[in-house]
């Protein structure tokens, strides 16, 4: 029996090595060929009877991005090399999943986004959430950080504190992260054109506490091209803000190796009206021009692709969700494989976090946003997530209070704990219709890759506003599918209430930006002025050479520069920017 056993296993492997005993899940082609004679068959036989006697619900069967839908899909449908397309999880294309035993091993990070109001009261918040189970820190700025201001500016009235955290010195994050050790919890910070600054305020802060840079852990955002494509949240141009990317993943690639230097992310290229395979190809095309950036100034692929990260958006549509994420970790690997040489196992893995669908959210009838962000979820888990963050019920009208951020956590915990779908790794690989959209994204996906290309990469195609362009078509098409009732949005558009229900919501007291200036005045005051001086005076030297530019923001994070005195000089030097007027 044993001799047996060992023959069957040694056929098998011989079997799965040859892609399977066939190129589409098992079936020869005399096999292909008698199945699409018994599809043709079963069409014009009894799903025609069928749809005699009960018309079609829809004229036209889509994703949630418009990609027509099979009625049924099998193996005609779906061409595969197993080992070549699928493989095995943990296993070279990643297709099943980055890590062999997946969430068997260990759950994705439960990582909810929180920031408001002052350092202390995101603070508090931070605390609350590790209290009740969340495994991962997740900032958010309000938008004067965002955009390089600080909370004493013109331009930030009104706006201090209300959707994010403010941080406007390394004062504010030994505050923010007061009783939190650095080295024990993995923090991921929001933030994308001032994100050198923020990334310096928080090593000061470990080198200030006494921690090694390598053990400190996280991710900051840092995705300079989203911005110019979606977000509009820069300091500079894209030249010059590829730059400083640059800068960044070089310096932690060899003094903070445990942090992810930039999260590649189609999060806001989703939100601002992107399909599924817009969002895939253009985040995609983003991290490819970091790799082609880091490579042109040198690096070794080997050296910093590992600490590349990427955080997508889980959308409305179950399935096509779940293949975008299986699509993606295919097409990266072999990007980095094919395209740049990486050889090690790490520099091919895609490793993302992913968010429900903020865009999603309905402010009519909001209990119902408790379902959306639950499929959502389970969705980012089938489709094999590493972290994940859950919105809020509330989030169309303020950010979320905390009996609404506690059921978000709750619809993760209970995925995890309850549902049984963490028990078995890429339980959806095989499926034919699975396997049929993954391959579906993909193609879609690589043609825009192959535009991009063609126009001399993705910076380019930026300054030309192509990605722009595609974006801002497909949400017109998608806002009149809605207006015109072709694309049913429940409670918006069909079975509409008419009476609305009232929930509470967090309010920022305004405050908040008092008592931030006040801070911010004390810090000015007190800090040696001489030392502001020069240490600005640093950055401007590097800014306007190729030195870089880590080393020097970090000793004016420790000089209590401020982060728009730090953004200034950059502007400055570096220059600004504005949309093109042709898009």
């Amino acid at each position: 029996m044993a001799h047996d056993d060992a023959r069957a296993l040694e056929t098998d492997e011989r079997r799965f090595s040859n892609g399977g005993g066939g190129e589409s899940l098992g079936l020869d082609d005399e096999g292909l060929r008698a199945l699409r004679v018994a599809l043709a068959a079963w069409r014009i036989g009894p799903v025609a009877e069928a749809e005699r006697k009960v018309k079609p619900r829809l004229q036209k069967f889509t994703t949630w991005s418009g990609l027509e839908v099979l009625d049924v899909a099998t193996p005609a449908d779906k061409r595969t090399h197993y080992k070549a397309d699928l493989g095995l999880p943990g296993e070279y294309p990643f297709t099943r999943g980055v890590q062999p035993t997946m969430y068997r091993g260990k759950l994705w990070t439960m990582r909810m986004f929180a920031g408001f109001g002052t350092p202390e009261q995101t603070n508090q918040r931070f605390k609350y959430l590790l209290a009740e189970g969340q495994t991962g820190l997740s900032t958010a700025f309000d938008f004067p950080t965002l955009m390089g201001y600080d909370s004493d500016s013109p331009r930030s009235l009104g706006e201090v504190g209300m959707c994010g955290v403010a941080v406007d010195t390394l004062r504010d994050m030994e505050v923010l992260f007061d009783g939190i050790p650095l080295d024990k919890v993995t923090t991921s910070m929001t933030i994308n054109g001032p994100a050198v600054v923020l990334l310096a305020f928080y090593i000061a802060l470990a080198d200030k506490r006494g921690i090694p840079r390598d053990k400190i852990g996280g991710t900051v955002q840092n995705d300079c091209l989203k911005e110019f494509i979606a977000q509009h949240a820069w300091v500079v141009g894209p030249r010059p803000a590829m730059r400083i990317v640059t800068d960044m993943i070089e310096f932690c690639s060899r003094e903070v190796p445990r942090w992810n230097t930039v999260s590649i992310s189609g999060y806001h290229i989703r939100e601002a009206g992107a399909t599924a395979a817009q969002e895939l190809a253009f985040t995609i095309a983003d991290g490819l021009a970091y790799v082609e950036s880091c490579i042109t100034r040198g690096l070794d692929v080997d050296e910093f692709a590992p600490r590349l990260s990427f955080f997508f958006d889980v959308h409305n549509d179950f399935f096509e969700e779940i293949a975008k994420f299986r699509a993606a970790r295919r097409m990266w690997a072999r990007f980095m494989r094919e395209r740049y040489g990486a050889r090690k196992a790490e520099s091919l893995k895609l490793r993302t976090h992913a968010q429900t669908a903020g865009v999603s959210l309905t402010a009519q009838q909001p209990h119902n946003n408790v379902v959306r962000v639950a499929l959502q979820a389970l969705a980012a888990v089938l489709g094999g997530t590493q972290s994940l963050h859950t919105n809020s019920l509330d989030e169309t009208y303020a950010l979320p209070t905390e009996e609404a951020v506690t059921i978000a956590l709750r619809t993760q915990q209970i995925i995890a704990e309850e549902s049984g779908v963490a028990n078995t790794i890429d339980p959806l690989g095989g499926s034919y219709h699975v396997e049929w959209l993954t391959d579906k994204l993909e193609t879609e996906a690589l043609d825009y890759i192959r535009r991009i290309d063609e126009m001399g990469g993705m910076v380019a195609a930026v300054e030309k506003g192509y990605p722009q362009r595609e974006i801002a078509a497909s949400a017109y098409r998608f806002q009149r599918e809605v207006e015109e009732d072709q694309r049913v949005i429940v409670g918006v558009n069909k079975f509409v209430s008419s009476d609305p229900k009232n929930i509470p919501l967090l309010k920022i007291d305004e405050t908040v930006q008092r008592t931030q200036c006040e801070n911010l005045a004390r810090v000015k005051a007190s800090r040696d002025a001489d030392a502001v001086r020069e240490a600005l005076s640093a950055v401007r030297e590097a800014a306007k050479g190729t030195a870089n530019l880590m080393p020097p923001i970090i000793a004016a994070a420790k000089a209590y520069c401020t982060e728009q005195e730090i953004c200034d000089v950059l502007r400055e030097v570096m220059g600004t920017h504005s949309d093109p007027a042709e898009f």
